[in-house]
């Protein structure tokens, strides 16, 4: 099955975003080529442009507070695994420490190298990082990848706290919800009342039916409508019934 990650407030899109271009960063950073870790690098940049945007290090100490003073509370719970609970807030705990040791804004190391923010304006003109618009670039792009990926680690060991923390928000919200199983009548579904309230909604769909679903929600109703998967054709909604799992996260 196909799972689609449905954001419902601002938060949880920044902290998704981050996972996905930190996931990006990891996979390109590792391989050997020029190309692949340009491709790395412009993510990196898009990691710093998210971080500038919103106190993200203020947002992720707040939350991990909150969820160490939850997840405390269920010591007592005889459904709830010690070892696991105990796992959890043990990098609850460390990760909240490593967080309160960055000075500054998160990112401040990347927006201080001033070679970085060269390339990170060129980035922003198509075609703008030729070798003949930044030939220090190039020569970067030229040297051995093992040197390059050290450049990497150095870049990204001061975001690894916050890696840690929106990984730790993420694994306990998508943990966290009830899961229910619907059909959308000729590719059409809706429900209202509050019980349907959540952060962040998880949907998954059989690969098989040719369709993709477009989700709106607010605290009234849920709205999904499946459309046709071929870029070809006009949108316009699937008529055939669709079978689906849908979980409503909180934290």
């Amino acid at each position: 099955m196909i799972c689609y990650e449905h954001p419902l407030n601002e938060r949880i899109r920044a902290l998704l975003r981050l996972e996905d271009l930190f996931q990006k960063i990891e996979f390109f950073s590792a391989k050997d080529s020029a190309i692949e870790h340009h491709s790395s690098l412009i993510a990196l940049f898009e990691v710093l442009e998210i971080t500038s945007r919103a106190d993200i290090k203020s947002d992720l100490l707040q939350e991990l507070e909150r969820q160490k003073q939850i997840l405390e509370m269920l010591r007592r719970n005889p459904g709830v695994s010690e070892v696991i609970l105990d796992n959890i807030l043990s990098n609850i705990k460390i990760t909240f420490r490593e967080m309160l040791d960055i000075s500054g804004k998160v990112g401040e190391h990347l927006r201080e190298n001033e070679w970085l923010m060269t390339i990170k304006q060129r980035v922003g003109i198509p075609g703008g990082v030729c070798e003949f618009d930044l030939p220090s670039y190039h020569y970067w792009l030229n040297l051995d990848p093992a040197l390059r990926r050290r450049n990497f680690d150095e870049w990204l060991a001061p975001l690894q706290p916050i890696r840690n923390a929106f990984d730790i928000v993420l694994y306990l919200l998508r943990k966290s919800g009830k899961t229910f199983q619907f059909v959308a009548e000729q590719g059409v579904f809706q429900q209202t009342g509050s019980e349907y309230l959540a952060h962040m909604l998880r949907l998954k769909v059989d690969n098989d039916v040719p369709c993709i679903p477009e989700i709106s929600a607010n605290k009234y109703a849920l709205n999904i409508r499946f459309i046709p998967s071929q870029t070809s054709q006009k949108i316009k909604v699937y008529e055939e019934d669709v079978a689906f799992e849908i979980t409503f996260c909180n934290l």
